[in-house]
């Protein structure tokens, strides 16, 4: 596991978790100035995407690996963690287990989607080989780039910052992440004291996302973001901004 801290010393800390096969560099790239200018950013790569040779190895096991660094660097309590995606369930798990305090859980647009056994090995034997296949081949790269771009809005740098880190990780620790996040329960009508559960809500995802928000969560700051699932992250400045103004609300409500 890799922590790195960086930003203002002494300023509210915030924690950030990048998604799916991707490391903290790359997912959070495009706003990491901007975010170490106002906080103490502490940045998470898992295993398996922090450069070691190690295999990412479940969802719990990582999650108690940061709330280990949580309580031996800041006492178990920090003002905020935001997940980006498959992040969000980090988040969301730091919150349900109370071994550490969260003031303020930030979801970055996820699915939060939960399945059983089988279904979740079905669903990581169906996707994960296409997670892995986005870069062979010229061909497929060249297809997979104009996709992103379309898609999200990417530029062409972003969108070969994107592509390569599916590349550079081994897939035995991308199936394993996608697979155990599928396997990693929330429970319904979350609710700590003194912590507030906020999400970026993606409009163009759909509304049953939306509704997971509200099942899992009780009373959830919602935004709603005409945008697709974390584009905030990838396409430009136009979706960056009004998010990271809303992240500062965020971070400014009392709890």
């Amino acid at each position: 596991m890799q922590f790195d801290e960086m930003g203002q010393e002494g300023g509210k800390t915030l924690m950030l978790l990048p998604g799916t096969a991707c490391d903290y560099q790359t997912n959070f790239g495009s706003v990491l100035d901007r975010l170490a200018g106002k906080y103490h950013l502490i940045c998470v790569n898992y295993d398996g995407f922090d450069g070691s040779a190690l295999i990412f190895p479940d969802m719990i096991t990582v999650t108690q690996k940061i709330e280990r660094y949580i309580r031996d660097h800041f006492d178990g309590r920090i003002n905020g963690a935001i997940g980006s995606s498959l992040g969000s369930s980090f988040v969301g798990q730091l919150i349900q287990r109370q071994n550490v305090h969260l003031d303020h859980g930030i979801f970055g647009s996820p699915d939060l989607d939960q399945s059983g056994r089988f279904s979740a090995w079905l669903q990581s034997k169906l996707v994960v080989p296409l997670l892995t296949s986005f870069t062979r081949g010229e061909k497929q790269k060249t297809r997979t780039k104009e996709l992103l771009k379309k898609t999200f809005e990417m530029n062409d740098e972003t969108a070969d910052k994107f592509m390569a880190c599916f590349e550079k990780f081994r897939p035995e620790s991308i199936r394993n992440e996608y697979y155990t996040d599928l396997l990693t329960w929330l429970d319904e009508d979350i609710y700590v004291e003194h912590t507030k559960a906020h999400f970026i809500y993606a409009s163009k995802m759909g509304e049953k996302y939306l509704n997971r928000y509200k099942k899992y969560f009780r009373d959830p700051d919602i935004r709603e973001f005409d945008m697709q699932h974390e584009q905030w992250l990838f396409g430009g400045e136009r979706y960056a901004a009004p998010v990271l103004r809303v992240i500062d609300e965020f971070m400014e409500m009392p709890v």
